[in-house]
Protein backbone atom coordinates (compact mmCIF):
# COMPACT_ATOMS: atom_id res chain seq x y z
CA UNK A 1 0.00 0.00 0.00
CA UNK A 2 0.96 3.59 -1.49
CA UNK A 3 0.16 6.88 0.14
CA UNK A 4 1.63 9.70 -2.15
CA UNK A 5 1.42 13.35 -0.30
CA UNK A 6 1.45 16.65 -2.53
CA UNK A 7 1.92 19.92 -0.60
CA UNK A 8 2.03 23.51 -2.43
CA UNK A 9 3.13 25.80 0.21
CA UNK A 10 1.95 28.53 1.66
CA UNK A 11 4.59 31.75 0.94
CA UNK A 12 5.68 31.68 4.58
CA UNK A 13 6.36 28.85 4.49
CA UNK A 14 8.67 27.65 1.52
CA UNK A 15 11.97 27.88 3.74
CA UNK A 16 10.15 25.09 6.37
CA UNK A 17 9.27 23.38 3.58
CA UNK A 18 12.73 23.64 2.24
CA UNK A 19 14.24 22.05 5.75
CA UNK A 20 11.65 18.88 4.96
CA UNK A 21 13.44 18.19 2.56
CA UNK A 22 16.97 18.47 3.30
CA UNK A 23 16.00 16.19 6.79
CA UNK A 24 14.02 13.43 4.82
CA UNK A 25 17.13 11.80 4.08
CA UNK A 26 17.84 11.82 7.55
CA UNK A 27 14.67 10.87 9.16
CA UNK A 28 14.27 7.08 10.54
CA UNK A 29 10.75 5.63 10.03
CA UNK A 30 8.89 5.55 13.38
CA UNK A 31 5.41 5.18 12.32
CA UNK A 32 3.52 1.62 12.83
CA UNK A 33 3.71 -0.19 9.44
CA UNK A 34 5.68 2.22 7.74
CA UNK A 35 8.33 0.78 5.73
CA UNK A 36 9.83 2.76 4.03
CA UNK A 37 9.51 7.22 2.86
CA UNK A 38 11.01 9.08 0.25
CA UNK A 39 10.56 13.10 0.94
CA UNK A 40 10.06 14.39 -2.76
CA UNK A 41 11.09 17.97 -4.66
CA UNK A 42 9.79 19.29 -7.69
CA UNK A 43 10.26 20.96 -11.05
CA UNK A 44 8.75 24.59 -11.15
CA UNK A 45 5.06 24.50 -11.01
CA UNK A 46 5.18 20.92 -9.99
CA UNK A 47 6.57 20.14 -13.63
CA UNK A 48 9.75 18.33 -15.23
CA UNK A 49 12.31 20.81 -15.95
CA UNK A 50 15.44 21.86 -14.44
CA UNK A 51 14.32 24.85 -12.59
CA UNK A 52 13.22 23.71 -9.27
CA UNK A 53 10.05 24.09 -7.65
CA UNK A 54 10.85 25.98 -4.47
CA UNK A 55 7.37 25.88 -3.42
CA UNK A 56 6.34 22.37 -3.26
CA UNK A 57 7.02 18.98 -1.71
CA UNK A 58 5.58 15.24 -1.89
CA UNK A 59 6.30 12.32 0.01
CA UNK A 60 5.75 8.68 -1.05
CA UNK A 61 5.34 6.22 1.75
CA UNK A 62 5.28 2.37 1.95
CA UNK A 63 3.11 0.96 4.28
CA UNK A 64 2.73 -2.87 5.52
CA UNK A 65 -1.33 -2.63 4.56
CA UNK A 66 -4.35 -0.73 3.91
CA UNK A 67 -5.59 -0.07 7.88
CA UNK A 68 -1.69 0.96 9.33
CA UNK A 69 -1.74 3.71 6.04
CA UNK A 70 -4.98 5.22 6.59
CA UNK A 71 -4.08 5.66 10.49
CA UNK A 72 -0.76 7.47 9.48
CA UNK A 73 -3.10 9.38 7.56
CA UNK A 74 -5.53 10.56 10.15
CA UNK A 75 -2.56 10.43 13.04
CA UNK A 76 0.45 11.24 12.24
CA UNK A 77 1.67 14.21 13.48
CA UNK A 78 4.54 15.08 10.79
CA UNK A 79 1.82 14.88 7.93
CA UNK A 80 -0.40 17.57 10.59
CA UNK A 81 2.07 20.07 10.36
CA UNK A 82 2.41 19.71 6.20
CA UNK A 83 -1.23 19.84 5.73
CA UNK A 84 -1.46 23.67 8.23
CA UNK A 85 1.63 24.87 6.16
CA UNK A 86 0.09 23.93 2.97
CA UNK A 87 -1.83 26.25 0.54
CA UNK A 88 -2.85 23.14 -1.61
CA UNK A 89 -2.60 19.45 0.10
CA UNK A 90 -3.75 16.27 -1.46
CA UNK A 91 -3.08 12.73 -1.02
CA UNK A 92 -3.70 9.71 -2.93
CA UNK A 93 -4.15 6.00 -1.78
CA UNK A 94 -2.43 3.66 -4.14
CA UNK A 95 -2.39 0.12 -4.60
CA UNK A 96 0.05 -1.78 -7.18
CA UNK A 97 -0.97 -4.36 -9.62
CA UNK A 98 2.58 -4.37 -11.57
CA UNK A 99 5.44 -3.18 -10.16
CA UNK A 100 9.26 -4.38 -11.08
CA UNK A 101 12.53 -2.54 -10.00
CA UNK A 102 13.60 -1.26 -7.14
CA UNK A 103 13.99 2.34 -4.94
CA UNK A 104 16.85 2.39 -2.60
CA UNK A 105 16.91 -1.20 -3.24
CA UNK A 106 13.49 -1.41 -1.41
CA UNK A 107 10.33 -3.05 -4.01
CA UNK A 108 7.14 -1.74 -4.10
CA UNK A 109 4.59 -4.60 -3.32
CA UNK A 110 1.92 -5.89 -5.99
CA UNK A 111 -1.14 -5.84 -3.29
CA UNK A 112 -3.73 -6.14 -6.30
CA UNK A 113 -4.68 -9.07 -9.35
CA UNK A 114 -5.10 -6.64 -11.44
CA UNK A 115 -6.25 -3.20 -12.15
CA UNK A 116 -9.57 -1.85 -10.85
CA UNK A 117 -12.04 0.44 -12.18
CA UNK A 118 -11.51 4.13 -12.28
CA UNK A 119 -7.98 5.99 -12.43
CA UNK A 120 -5.29 4.34 -12.36
CA UNK A 121 -1.19 5.73 -11.95
CA UNK A 122 2.05 5.44 -13.24
CA UNK A 123 5.28 5.49 -11.04
CA UNK A 124 8.38 5.91 -13.20
CA UNK A 125 11.31 6.50 -11.49
CA UNK A 126 15.40 6.00 -11.87
CA UNK A 127 19.09 6.73 -10.53
CA UNK A 128 20.57 8.31 -13.48
CA UNK A 129 24.36 7.42 -14.25
CA UNK A 130 26.60 10.44 -13.89
CA UNK A 131 27.77 10.06 -16.94
CA UNK A 132 24.36 9.58 -18.94
CA UNK A 133 22.68 12.47 -17.57
CA UNK A 134 22.92 14.78 -20.90
CA UNK A 135 22.01 11.95 -22.74
CA UNK A 136 18.78 11.64 -20.32
CA UNK A 137 17.63 15.17 -20.35
CA UNK A 138 18.09 15.23 -23.84
CA UNK A 139 14.83 13.34 -24.56
CA UNK A 140 13.29 15.11 -21.89
CA UNK A 141 11.26 17.62 -23.14
CA UNK A 142 10.08 15.81 -26.14
CA UNK A 143 8.50 13.76 -23.67
CA UNK A 144 7.13 15.28 -21.53
CA UNK A 145 5.29 17.89 -23.86
CA UNK A 146 3.74 15.00 -25.29
CA UNK A 147 2.52 13.47 -21.94
CA UNK A 148 1.22 17.31 -21.31
CA UNK A 149 -1.00 16.85 -24.00
CA UNK A 150 -1.80 12.89 -24.14
CA UNK A 151 -5.75 11.87 -24.31
CA UNK A 152 -6.98 10.67 -21.11
CA UNK A 153 -3.71 12.36 -18.84
CA UNK A 154 -5.16 13.77 -15.59
CA UNK A 155 -2.47 14.58 -13.77
CA UNK A 156 1.51 14.79 -14.44
CA UNK A 157 3.96 15.82 -12.16
CA UNK A 158 8.20 15.79 -12.36
CA UNK A 159 9.46 14.72 -8.73
CA UNK A 160 12.62 14.52 -7.70
CA UNK A 161 14.84 13.02 -4.88
CA UNK A 162 18.43 14.30 -6.03
CA UNK A 163 19.19 17.14 -8.62
CA UNK A 164 19.71 15.82 -11.94
CA UNK A 165 20.20 12.06 -11.20
CA UNK A 166 17.11 10.84 -9.25
CA UNK A 167 14.33 11.34 -11.18
CA UNK A 168 10.52 10.55 -10.90
CA UNK A 169 7.25 10.82 -13.12
CA UNK A 170 3.76 10.51 -11.65
CA UNK A 171 0.77 10.39 -13.66
CA UNK A 172 -3.16 9.30 -13.40
CA UNK A 173 -4.85 8.69 -16.04
CA UNK A 174 -8.47 7.77 -16.99
CA UNK A 175 -8.20 4.04 -17.39
CA UNK A 176 -4.96 1.64 -18.50
CA UNK A 177 -5.85 1.99 -22.28
CA UNK A 178 -4.78 5.76 -21.94
CA UNK A 179 -1.83 5.02 -19.96
CA UNK A 180 -0.95 2.40 -22.29
CA UNK A 181 -1.38 4.67 -25.51
CA UNK A 182 1.20 7.24 -23.68
CA UNK A 183 3.54 4.59 -22.79
CA UNK A 184 4.03 2.90 -26.19
CA UNK A 185 4.28 5.71 -28.49
CA UNK A 186 6.15 8.45 -29.77
CA UNK A 187 8.41 10.02 -27.66
CA UNK A 188 8.36 8.63 -24.37
CA UNK A 189 8.66 5.03 -26.51
CA UNK A 190 11.67 6.36 -28.19
CA UNK A 191 13.54 7.74 -24.67
CA UNK A 192 12.61 4.47 -23.34
CA UNK A 193 14.54 2.53 -26.11
CA UNK A 194 17.57 4.86 -25.47
CA UNK A 195 17.77 4.35 -21.74
CA UNK A 196 17.57 1.06 -22.01
CA UNK A 197 19.80 0.50 -24.91
CA UNK A 198 22.67 2.89 -23.69
CA UNK A 199 22.09 1.95 -19.82
CA UNK A 200 21.19 5.47 -18.39
CA UNK A 201 20.42 3.57 -14.93
CA UNK A 202 22.30 2.43 -12.56
CA UNK A 203 18.58 1.87 -10.59
CA UNK A 204 15.00 2.01 -12.20
CA UNK A 205 11.52 1.50 -10.79
CA UNK A 206 7.85 1.32 -13.13
CA UNK A 207 5.06 0.78 -10.91
CA UNK A 208 1.41 0.75 -11.79
CA UNK A 209 -1.56 1.45 -9.51
CA UNK A 210 -4.91 1.59 -9.14
CA UNK A 211 -6.34 5.21 -7.43
CA UNK A 212 -8.34 3.43 -4.50
CA UNK A 213 -9.48 6.62 -2.47
CA UNK A 214 -7.61 10.50 -2.37
CA UNK A 215 -8.27 13.65 -0.29
CA UNK A 216 -7.80 17.05 -1.25
CA UNK A 217 -7.32 18.33 -4.80
CA UNK A 218 -4.58 17.34 -6.75
CA UNK A 219 -5.49 19.91 -9.52
CA UNK A 220 -4.78 22.90 -7.12
CA UNK A 221 -1.35 21.44 -6.37
CA UNK A 222 -0.61 22.09 -9.83
CA UNK A 223 -2.43 25.17 -10.64
CA UNK A 224 0.12 27.61 -11.41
Amino acid sequence: MVILVLARWRTSSVAWGLTQLAAGALRRESFPGLRWRKILGSGHQGGFGLRPGWDRLAQLCVFADVDQARHWLAEDAGLAAWKRRAEAFCWLELQAWSSRGLWSGQPIAVTLPAAQPGPVAALTRASIRPGKARAFWSHSPPSEDALAQAPGCQLAIGLGEAPLLRQATFSVWDSVAAMEGYARSGAHLEAIRHAYRDQYFSESMFVRFSLTDQGGDWRAWRAH
